[in-house]
């Protein structure tokens, strides 16, 4: 029978704080970087000139369609070779992931943004408002509150997905947990240890969204 014996993995603790730390900073990073694309290509999508309607459609089905680590390996080897820029584990993933999750962000900002009546806007333009300043002031305000569930849930996909990024030997916390286990021929409580690593983050984060949820139900 198995013996477990997890205070081996104490020798690796600072190993696994700089990896939890990197995934962390992916996890902002890609975050932002997939909010920033994912607003772009969601305001493209509501545009009235259909080259960018397309631009953006395309794009996004592109990445909602494909593997994410197909994604990374693509920026990765196959990217460099195409545009012919130097890419890096780092940069490769930073660029592969945060289009992945813009993909996914936009289909959620366009559709908060659709869902506010479009009587908002006609009050809007009749009092002088323009198109730009009406998105900012009055419909995106409105629309964030019914997009914040859904955006909350991704950003929890965008944290599990920097896992991917050890494929390219970016040392996060699951390529970390790969050298203490190599290390340590201690495999099994090596990767219960990362797994309840990112239990203990996601759980209560999952918590909140679900009573952000039940409040906008109510509010509804």
């Amino acid at each position: 029978m198995y013996e477990w014996d997890f205070s081996i993995l104490w020798g690796y603790r600072w190993l696994f704080l700089q990896g939890l730390g990197v995934t962390v900073a992916f996890t902002a990073a890609t975050i932002a970087g997939g909010l920033t694309i994912g607003m772009t290509a969601a305001i493209c999508l509501l545009s009235r000139f259909r080259i960018l309607r397309g631009c953006a459609l395309g794009f996004i089905e592109i990445f909602r369609c494909t593997p994410v680590l197909v994604q990374l390996i693509w920026c990765y080897y196959a990217l460099p070779l195409i545009a012919g820029i130097e890419m890096t584990p780092i940069s490769a993933s930073l660029l592969a992931l945060s289009c992945y999750g813009g993909s996914f962000y936009a289909e959620i900002i366009r559709g908060g943004i659709v869902s506010i009546d479009t009587g908002q806007s006609e009050a809007a333009s009749a009092l002088g408002m323009t198109p730009g300043l009406a998105m900012r002031r009055i419909i995106l305000p409105q629309a964030l509150r019914r997009m914040l569930p859904a955006l909350m849930n991704q950003s929890i996909l965008q944290f599990k997905n920097t896992s991917l990024v050890s494929v390219l030997a970016v040392p996060d916390l699951v390529y970390q947990g790969q050298i203490a286990a190599h290390d340590s021929f201690r495999p099994l409580e090596t990767y219960t240890a990362v797994a309840v690593a990112y239990f203990a983050i996601l759980f209560p984060l999952t918590l909140y969204v679900r009573s952000r949820e039940r409040r906008l139900g109510a509010a509804r």
